[in-house]
Parts: structure tokens; C-alpha cells; sequence
């Protein structure tokens, strides 16, 4: 079948752009290698998407998901391997099978960047976690860490000292990215201590083979300090998934797609959305902003061809 959208990625961005697509008479086609919603799915509650004041993440990727679904859709679980041209019209390569359209999207998103100090990444999954509320209650009445100065790093540690007996938050500059609000909470947290400007040294495994405790080193001072904590939680930032796409769009030195704001990558077509797209501010808002835009240029590119 040759559909009008192929989008890669279930996003906000990709979900958004569907709808959009749909609503205007486009056959779209979204490929997403896990369930859809991108990283919201692992948020327990979203606060900041307007005129909804407070949802849970999983809620509000199901709703994304039903009303794309609803509009006639077709989500495929499949993960993407790569893209190519065909004449004027595009190939989607997944891992199930390919698909051919008329215009692509490209909102793959972003992963979460791995803690990178001895023993992270063999302990990963064994208390090494980048999700709090996927895996916090496992460390439910013990001490745990978290390694990152942003809202995401703040929102984790603001979450786990409610179910945790005490939580580091643990940060390279004395300064942190995040919320005013956010870091206030969390300073008026009996429970949560801040270390900075401190790195995390080294992970140390238990002889159960999993976290016993992490180990900081001051940046000023050089001294290292043993945390006897099982539980570590990283939010340092993100990752492209844009690796299948190497070779096919340009890339920038970090691995995004260098497209401005109308969302068009150089090649005609072919549009990039959400975190994966070169940008100054990643956000739920943003995009699902990103997405009508795309899904726009995608509506503009198509009726020029006929």
C-alpha cells in the first residue's frame, strides 16, 4: 500500500503530526518500536501541557493514541532500521517490514544519555535506572541518588523522596538548570541533600551483583565520598535516535536534524519533529507543536505534487 505519511516514531511529535495529516484527508502510516507516547509514558504526572492541569503520562499517550486511531491511523509496532528514497516517493525500513509513502516524518525522539563512570554500565538495570517512577518503588524506605541538575532530574528526586528515606541529588556545577520552583521543593525536602559541584566516580556492585553504592568525587576539592545507596537515577540529558537515519538526512555533531522551524529537512518531503529535530527548547509542547508543523509542510509538499 502507498500511503500519503510514513512517520517514524509514536510520539507527541509523531502522534500530533498523524492527526494532523488525517484530519486532512492523508493516509498515515506511524512506526514506533515500543507502545506510543515517547517519553511521557514513563512520567506519573504531566503539569505542564496547557489547560490540562495534571495527567498522568501513560493517560495522556493512550488518549494521543486513541484519537489518532480513532481518525484512521494506522500504528504499526515495529522498530525503524533505516529510510530511502524511492524515485519521488520514500521507503520506511523496519524491523517487521517496509512501507512506502509519499512523505516522511521523522520523530524518532530522543534516549536518555548513560551515566559514564566505572561500573554504570554494568550494573544498568541492576539499580543503575533512568526512569523514577518505573522503578523507584523498588528502593521504597532506602537511600538513593540522582545524577543530573535539570527539571527532570529535580521532578525524580522530588518523587522518590516521597517513598525513599533519603535522596542525593547529585550535580557537576554548584548551579542547576532547573526550575526555580523545582529546586526550592526539593531544598525543603527534610530528606533530599544536594552535592555539588561533585561527579559520580565509580558504581560498586554487592556481592548479589547489583548496586551497593556510588561513589562521588568533589571537582574542587578532588575528595570521594561513599554513598551506601542501591538505587542510582540518571537524568543527564538525551540522545538522538537518529542513527537509522545516518546517511540518509543530515545530521549535526550531536546527532540531530538540522531543520528550522517549518520543520523541512534539504531534502523535499522529508520533515523532521520533536526532540530529534535541532532545536533550543525540548518539551511535550514543543513537540506536539513540531508535529502540526510538519504534518503541514507535509499537506503543502503533497498537494504541489499533484
Amino acid at each position: 500500500m502507498m500511503y500519503d505519511l510514513l512517520i517514524a516514531g509514536g510520539g507527541p511529535a509523531g502522534l500530533t503530526a498523524s492527526i494532523y495529516a488525517a484530519r486532512a484527508g492523508l493516509s498515515a502510516l506511524v512506526a514506533e518500536i515500543t507502545v506510543c507516547g515517547g517519553q511521557i509514558i514513563n512520567s506519573q504526572n504531566v503539569e505542564n501541557f496547557p489547560s490540562i492541569p495534571s495527567i498522568e503520562g501513560w493517560r495522556l499517550a493512550d488518549n494521543w493514541q486513541r484519537q489518532a486511531l480513532a481518525l484512521g491511523v494506522k500504528i504499526v509496532t515495529a522498530g525503524v532500521t533505516g529510510a530511502e528514497r524511492d524515485g519521488e516517493n520514500f521507503v520506511l525500513r523496519t524491523a517487521k517490514r517496509d512501507f512506502t509513502g509519499r512523505s516522511l516524518i521523522i520523530a524518532v525522539g530522543a534516549g536518555h544519555r548513560k551515566l559514564d563512570c566505572p561500573g554504570a554500565a554494568e550494573l544498568g538495570g541492576r539499580g543503575v535506572s533512568t526512569c523514577a517512577s518505573c522503578d523507584g518503588a523498588f528502593f521504597r524506605g532506602r537511600e538513593v541518588a540522582v545524577v543530573g541538575g535539570g527539571n527532570t532530574a529535580f521532578e525524580d528526586a522530588l518523587y522518590l523522596s516521597g517513598i525513599c528515606k533519603k535522596v542525593y541529588i547529585v550535580h557537576r556545577r554548584r548551579e542547576f538548570r532547573a526550575e526555580r520552583r523545582l529546586v526550592e521543593a526539593a531544598a525543603g525536602r527534610e530528606n533530599v541533600e544536594f552535592l555539588t559541584p561533585c561527579l559520580p566516580h565509580r558504581v560498586l556492585a554487592g556481592e548479589d551483583g547489583r548496586v551497593a553504592a556510588l561513589e562521588v568525587r568533589d571537582t574542587e576539592t578532588g575528595e570521594v565520598r561513599r554513598l551506601e545507596t542501591p538505587g542510582i537515577f540518571t537524568a543527564i540529558g538525551m540522545v538522538p535516535n537518529t542513527q537509522p537515519f545516518r546517511g540518509f538526512v543530515a545530521l549535526d555533531g550531536s546527532g540531530y536534524i538540522p531543520a528550522g522551524e517549518d520543520c523541512r529537512t534539504e531534502i523535499p518531503g522529508v520533515f523532521a519533529a520533536g526532540d530529534a529535530r535541532a532545536k533550543h527548547l525540548r518539551q511535550l509542547v514543543t513537540a506536539a507543536s513540531d508535529g502540526a508543523v510538519a504534518a503541514t509542510g507535509a499537506i503543502e509538499y503533497l498537494s504541489s505534487r499533484r
